[in-house]
């Protein structure tokens, strides 16, 4: 699978010097100081996604107000953002093997900053919540091309380290938004989140453009599978949100029409010469098709674990927002420490034993979480985040390392989309898993302060589905197989 071709692509009328002699596997020579610009220019932007997503949360109330929104339309603030990034992903991946991963990159950073400023000058809430679309699309142009850009310049034997990193700032994003935007809220207004995002997007555009000459693009040839893409949007956006809805009867309808979708457009990109997404990869590599399953897995069993411990901080241990915030940080921070650590290991060590053992931590964790009740100390519950964040760290880099070295060159950014997905696709699983059990146990319009008993058996059995689905995480993390040297450079 390994891919010697040189590929150069004009950029915009931008001439590109690029030497692109492919290099122990790697598939560009890129001199030490080009490569590491690009990995900060990555890191940067794997910041910025993560914080406005998480930052404009603490927002909604302002927003609520300043608008006169109902709770619905104050949802679709959040959910706009988060579809609209999942849905393109895989998308805008292909997009960028075919027409350049910097040239996406850059254009990504663009749309990001470009709305950015419309969300701070939006007249009504509907604006607001459109151009929280268009910045998602922004999000996904820059998430789908990042990992991708790092696995293009660094040989095998770095990967691990620069891809940890990446993870790390997505990770510090995560917890620095309770801080800097609790801050930015405190001393502005809600506005003021907005702007982050264009201060840092827009000098990362004009770096990428001016001081970064290569461009990647090794399937410059094929040609965009448009058919594809117009089945696999709206079919995912259809899933997703319906998955998140549960346990409505409206919600499993558009879930079970989205998944209807999903069928056909795995049809047609089984014939298709060009796909959006190769299907055949999930088939033919074991390695890609079981490591994104244990990746989709490990998020489905874990991100709605911050959400359902928020509830129980504040509502049954009767925390204020802030302290259970300073609780709740232990898990993002641990992630943030030690993905880093994890990714140079992955260098070392076949990623499939770290990742598996981070797994097997995760489901560790998780049932540590089972006998929670009123009563329990909150040193034990910061202990165990701390746990489920460093099993999450352990997990991330080296998964990631192991999905990237398993294509050729030319699907790089196909599988960084798709990794970007199964991120999205299993925070949206793991909500909505967890809205199921709650609505099951205390009502769709329970009051969980109110309903002490209900809302912990709740807890209970959302930690005991998680933990079991970790178990099956764990098989297949372990059923990818042995990385072997060819695998390692594949890419």
């Amino acid at each position: 699978m390994t891919d010697t071709s040189t590929t150069t692509a004009p950029d915009n009328g931008t001439t590109d010097t690029t030497d692109t002699t492919a290099t122990n596997g790697n598939d560009t020579a890129t001199n030490g100081s080009n490569k590491y610009l690009v990995l900060g220019l990555v890191m940067v932007t794997s910041f910025i996604t993560p914080f406005i997503g998480a930052a404009v949360n603490l927002a909604l109330p302002h927003i609520r107000t300043h608008f006169s929104m109902d709770t619905l339309q104050m949802s679709w603030v959040v959910m706009a953002y988060i579809l609209s990034s999942a849905v393109f992903l895989v998308p805008m991946g292909k997009a960028a093997d075919i027409l350049g991963r910097k040239r996406v990159f850059f254009w990504g950073n663009i749309v990001v900053a470009a709305s950015s400023a419309l969300c701070i000058l939006a007249p009504t809430g509907a604006a607001l919540i459109a151009f929280r679309v268009l910045q998602g699309v922004g999000s996904s142009m820059v998430f789908a091309t990042g990992v991708a850009l790092v696995t293009s310049v660094f040989p095998p034997h770095e990967r691990g380290k620069a891809l940890g990193l990446s993870v790390t700032a997505v990770y510090a994003g995560l917890s620095a938004a309770p801080v800097i935007g609790g801050f930015l809220i405190s001393w502005f207004d809600w506005t003021s989140l907005f702007y982050v995002p264009i201060l840092i997007g827009a000098p990362s555009a004009i770096i990428t453009r001016v001081a970064i000459r290569q461009e990647w693009a090794q399937a410059r040839h094929e040609r965009f599978d448009y058919l594809g893409a117009a089945v696999y949007v709206p079919s995912m956006t259809l899933f997703m949100y319906g998955f998140s809805q549960l346990p409505a009867l409206w919600a499993v309808a558009l879930s079970v029409l989205g998944a209807a979708g999903l069928v056909l457009f795995i049809a047609i990109e089984l014939r298709a010469q060009s796909p959006v997404l190769n299907v055949h990869l999930f088939r033919t590599n074991r390695l890609f098709a079981f490591a994104n399953l244990a990746a989709l897995i490990n998020y489905a069993t874990t991100f709605a674990v911050t959400f359902m411990l928020s509830l129980y901080l504040q509502d049954i241990k009767g925390f204020t927002p802030r302290a259970a915030g300073l609780v709740l940080v232990t898990q993002p921070l641990l992630m943030a420490l030690v993905a880093s650590w994890a990714g140079r290991l992955s260098d070392r060590i076949d990623p499939r034993i770290l990742a598996s053992s981070g797994m097997g931590l995760s489901a560790l964790g998780l049932l540590l979480l089972v006998p929670l009740n009123a009563a329990t100390p909150t040193p034990y519950l910061v202990f165990v985040l701390g746990v489920l964040g460093l099993a999450f760290g352990i997990f991330s880099s080296p998964n990631t390392n192991s999905i990237m070295g398993s294509v050729e060159p030319r699907l790089l950014g196909v599988a960084s989309g798709t990794v970007g997905t199964m991120r999205l696709t299993g925070q949206m699983v793991s909500m909505g898993i967890a809205t199921l059990i709650l609505h099951t146990c205390i009502g769709p319009k329970g009051n969980i302060a109110a309903q002490h008993d209900p809302f912990v058996l709740a807890l209970q059995i959302t930690f005991i589905v998680f933990a079991a689905l970790s178990g099956v995480g764990i098989w297949a993390s372990l059923k990818r197989g042995k990385t072997t040297p060819a695998q390692s450079t594949s890419a």
